[in-house]
């Protein structure tokens, strides 16, 4: 070959990588997110544009990476960087720490920007960012020094911190963060509940002065105060679940009743100002679904009440509102991201759950009674909750390793994602007549196709990695998987959830939390992550048809139930 070729031949391969992401974005796969779509039985969406499998690997971790650092440039609500670690870092007499401290009449809690973190619930990056099971990559390619859902944003008024896709959805379960697993501990929610008490109380001017901050980074304190005034807010009842429901409806109610839903506060009468809006203290408390189920689905959410559109383009509107952002801004800024939409996306449908063998020996589940509680689970389960084909099934899977026997080979679930009233808390999916109207009429939902519909009743899920999504339901109202096979008033109607970084921390048999006297003392002191199913949106009712008949007699021995739960541990 002429060397003078070697050059330009490197030039033209160097072209042809930065030209892969928009090189995809043409092929000729779109998928179907209307109200019509169907999968064929047996058929997923885990390659939803239809890419070859080298070309989804590279698509898929840039969507990690926009997934982990927040690509809404125009996002409404942005906290200065530096400022904020000088705030807590810097001075311990920091007027303004004083201020807030006497105002909330309690410290912090945080003396540093990684006990903020920690207080947040955000997650660990690995040590690593090889490709594994895991899949959490570096967003720019070194360890950050800030965690998983924490996004800094380089902004032309200096760096600003934002919370990602990540921060709900990536969990860690002993001591592993996993990718596209819910949150079990974050505290989002109640940031911006303080965000929207304190931040209107401080003065630019006291801000700048008392965080160090340039004028530049005091004009993006000063903005995000008046996007403040367009946000609200509520915490959730008990940690680990998230009120993003409540805080878009909240926040919606706020603007003008205009297809963009203006950002001018919303004339009110003096009787509509002493009524206080249905979802402020009605308990709507859900979780976030993990991602790896997103590939069998046709809608959206724990009630499939997103019955069409795109649901990463939902994730970004809700987002927004909850944010303050103009929604002009906001439809300009996905019509010119197409590209970055569209990568997200398929790394969420190709999200794969981890298996039971990822964390745990492969022979501490016996085969033989996971065989059983196969056709235990195929005469009571898989109505509705699809059906799992086993390599144990195979013709040479004698052949075959423990850890090979244990995986699924296919999963066969529903042509159209179905809803199922069994009888659970109803608050979550009543809560959505609340402003569904509102969502469904603003000119961005019309253009993203996105569509909100109220149902009774809530999603039988897909169960793979069900071992990790503990606890249950969309409330998290079950601890664990003996909890659920148990009557409803048997069940423990008070546990914690605590962290999960060793192994005393997960029940194995039970395949969830520790309950009773199994509960690690030390749990105890954090309040807020005691659960209590003694109140409506809490309540742990319902599921129990499967279990038990109309007279409470229990359908399944023990032995059953305990073959059953073999089986969806490998699930």
């Amino acid at each position: 070959m002429n060397r003078r070729m070697i050059p330009f031949l490197t030039l033209i391969s160097l072209l042809s990588i930065s030209a892969f992401s928009s090189e995809w974005l043409s092929r000729p796969v779109t998928p179907d997110w209307s109200s019509d779509a169907k999968l064929g039985l047996g058929e997923t969406r885990e390659n939803i544009y239809g890419l070859d499998v080298s070309q989804l690997e590279e698509v898929k971790k840039e969507g990690y990476i926009h997934a982990l650092k927040w690509p809404v440039k125009v996002t409404g609500l942005k906290i200065p960087y530096e400022p904020l670690k000088y705030f807590l870092e810097e001075e311990k007499k920091n007027p303004l720490k004083r201020l807030i401290e006497k105002i909330a009449e309690k410290k912090l809690g945080y003396n540093d920007m990684d006990g903020l973190y920690e207080w947040l619930g955000l997650n660990k990056f690995p040590e690593s960012d090889v490709p594994d099971v895991f899949q959490i990559p570096y967003p720019d390619h070194v360890k950050p020094d800030y965690r998983v859902g924490a996004s800094i944003l380089d902004t032309k008024n200096g760096k600003a911190m934002t919370y990602s896709c990540a921060t709900c959805h990536s969990g860690t379960f002993l001591g592993k963060t996993v990718m596209g697993l819910t949150n079990k501990r974050p505290r989002a929610n109640e940031f911006f509940v303080m965000a929207k008490k304190y931040v209107p109380l401080i003065p630019s001017g006291f801000f700048r002065v008392a965080t160090n901050a340039t004028h530049a980074e005091k004009a993006m304190f000063k903005k995000t105060k008046e996007n403040l005034k367009y946000v609200d807010a509520v915490a959730p009842q008990v940690l680990g679940l998230d009120t993003s429901l409540p805080h878009v409806s909240l926040s919606l109610a706020k603007r003008q009743d205009d297809e963009y839903a203006t950002k001018k506060p919303r004339r009110t009468n003096r009787r509509q100002r002493r009524k206080q809006p249905k979802l402020k203290t009605f308990v709507a408390d859900s979780k976030p679904m993990p991602w790896w189920n997103l590939k069998y689905k046709t809608r959206w959410l724990s009630d499939g009440s997103i019955v069409s559109g795109n649901p990463i383009l939902t994730n970004f509107l809700w987002n927004e509102l909850g944010r303050g952002t103009d929604l002009k801004e906001l439809e300009s800024w996905m019509r010119d991201n197409s590209d970055k939409i569209k990568e997200i996306t398929a790394a969420a449908f190709a999200t794969k759950a981890p298996g039971w063998s990822d964390f745990f020996p492969a022979d501490s589940i016996n085969l033989e009674s996971a065989k059983r509680g196969e056709v235990v689970y195929n005469n009571s389960c898989k109505k509705c909750h699809g059906t799992y084909e086993k390599t144990w099934s195979l013709p040479n899977s004698e052949e075959l390793t423990l850890a090979e026997k244990l995986t699924t080979t296919k999963v066969i679930y529903h042509e159209q994602t179905p809803v199922k009233d069994v009888g659970t808390d109803p608050n979550r999916w009543i809560a959505t007549k609340e402003f569904s109207g509102a969502l469904n009429k603003l000119a961005i939902s019309k253009w993203m196709k996105t569509k909100v519909v109220p149902q009774k009743g809530y999603v039988p899920p897909p169960l793979e990695g069900v071992f990790l999504r503990y606890p249950y339901f969309h409330n998290n109202s079950i601890p664990n998987l003996c909890a659920l096979m148990e009557r409803p008033d048997r069940r423990p109607k008070v546990f914690v959830q605590g962290p999960s970084t060793k192994a005393e921390h997960f029940d194995e048999d039970c395949v969830g939390y520790p309950v009773g006297d199994k509960i690690p003392k030390e749990w105890w002191k954090e309040k807020d992550a005691i659960y209590r199913a003694n109140k409506p949106g809490l309540l742990n009712i319902g599921h129990s048809k499967a279990f038990y008949d109309e007279n409470g007699k229990s359908k399944m021995s023990q032995g059953q139930k305990k073959d059953l739960r073999s089986y969806l541990k490998t699930l």
